[in-house]
């Protein structure tokens, strides 16, 4: 059963995620109780999703066939594939320097790739190199490094996580203590980079932490880390928490920076968002459907229509746009069929341009920087009942 926004009861919020809402903007917490039990797997889908994908992509059936193809000619799906792990990843601003950065998010969607592939196909060399990937990352790393540090377990950390969680629940290949070593890696190293969030910076940033550091939640089995996230989404004191980056018209905190930046955010937080439906949370609905507004502006003017735009201060007044940015303007990024297929194909709600985004991007395929593969992924997905394996 879904829990709604309103009325869910458990409460007190992990330490120093609580900020001040004004009245309009304050509504009871949502989260999960200590009695709840993970769905797995349970990161992005669930058995009844996955099958459903595999019988279509097994059927041939459109638009499923086409992004299957387009998952199965990357590189990253390529059975030749070699990770390139290091013992510490270093990524400085904009990338630079980059020591190991790249390879940390290329190995992530490549472990998510075969990981794929293995549940839609059963063969079994896409299982093993999955999980060759995983072992090599959790044998090898010990640290993460640099000023975009946090940013990078954020966009990396969630794609290992979703094969990780595919490899643990549907696959009997991988080792009992090579798990073990995977979830140390966990501990130390990514919650440890990304656990207090950085509550300053751009909220794309935040937004990439709430989404790992939900999905290791599942994975792990560890309700405290997973409430973080959903506590962080949706009272963070940073720029990444819903109500902070979306604004009431659907403006988001960096659209006035770029419209990449914009996208990057609003992909992040619908992949959490996504995360807590497949565990029965609606975050997607939280403050009246803010994660909706803020796609649907966002598709409207890259679309190419003019948008009523308010100059946003973002919090402790670090950034302030006084104007709509052009950068990267039409540059749709492969992001919008997780939120199309939710609030249209689930909810049955009438959208104005999150369609228009959807038939220009499909099939949406590989992005270095988020979840790749969307309209494979997400693409006409039943309203099946969650909380059921």
């Amino acid at each position: 059963m879904k829990l709604a926004v309103f009325g869910l009861s458990v409460v007190v919020f992990a330490a120093g995620t609580a900020v001040a809402c004004d009245a309009s903007e304050v509504q009871p917490p949502i989260r999960i109780g200590g009695d709840h039990e993970f769905v797995h797997p349970g990161i992005l889908h669930d058995r009844a999703e996955l099958d459903f994908i595999r019988q279509r992509v097994q059927r041939g059936d459109e638009p499923w066939a086409l992004a299957w193809k387009q998952l199965r000619d990357h590189p990253v799906a390529h059975l030749d594939w070699e990770p390139r792990p290091r013992e510490e990843v270093v990524r400085g601003a904009y990338n630079n320097p980059n020591l190991g950065a790249n390879e940390l998010m290329e190995d992530g969607q490549a472990a998510f790739a075969h990981a794929l592939q293995w549940y839609m196909t059963r063969d079994e060399a896409h299982a093993e190199k999955s999980i060759e990937i995983l072992n090599a990352w959790a044998t090898e790393l010990k640290a993460v490094g640099g000023h975009d540090a946090r940013l990078l377990v954020g966009m990396a950390g969630v794609n290992h996580m979703g094969a990780a969680e595919l490899m643990r629940h549907t696959h009997e290949g991988w080792a009992k203590e090579e798990q073990e070593r995977f979830e140390r890696m966990l501990y130390d190293v990514f919650y440890e980079t990304i656990k207090d969030f950085y509550p300053t910076a751009n909220g794309n940033w935040d937004a990439a932490m709430i989404q790992t550091m939900m999905a290791m939640g599942v994975f792990l089995d560890d309700h405290r880390m997973f409430n973080r996230g959903v506590d962080y989404f949706m009272r963070g004191r940073g720029n990444g928490a819903i109500t902070h980056y979306v604004n009431r018209k659907g403006i988001t905190q960096e659209s006035g920076r770029s419209q990449g930046y914009a996208q990057m955010g609003l992909a992040y937080l619908g992949i959490a968002a996504e995360i807590g439906w497949t565990q029965g949370l609606d975050l997607y609905g939280a403050f009246d459907d803010r994660l909706l507004k803020g796609y649907e502006i966002t598709a409207k003017y890259n679309l190419g229509y003019e948008v009523d735009y308010t100059p946003f201060t973002s919090i402790e007044q670090r950034y302030h746009y006084d104007e709509i940015s052009e950068s990267g303007r039409g540059n749709l990024r492969p992001m919008y069929e997780t939120a199309y297929n939710h609030y249209v194909n689930r909810r049955g709600r009438e959208v104005k341009y999150l369609d228009r985004a959807v038939e220009k991007t499909r099939p949406e395929g590989y992005s270095r920087s988020h979840t790749s593969w969307r309209t494979l992924l997400f693409a006409g997905l039943p309203a099946f009942e969650k909380g059921r394996q």
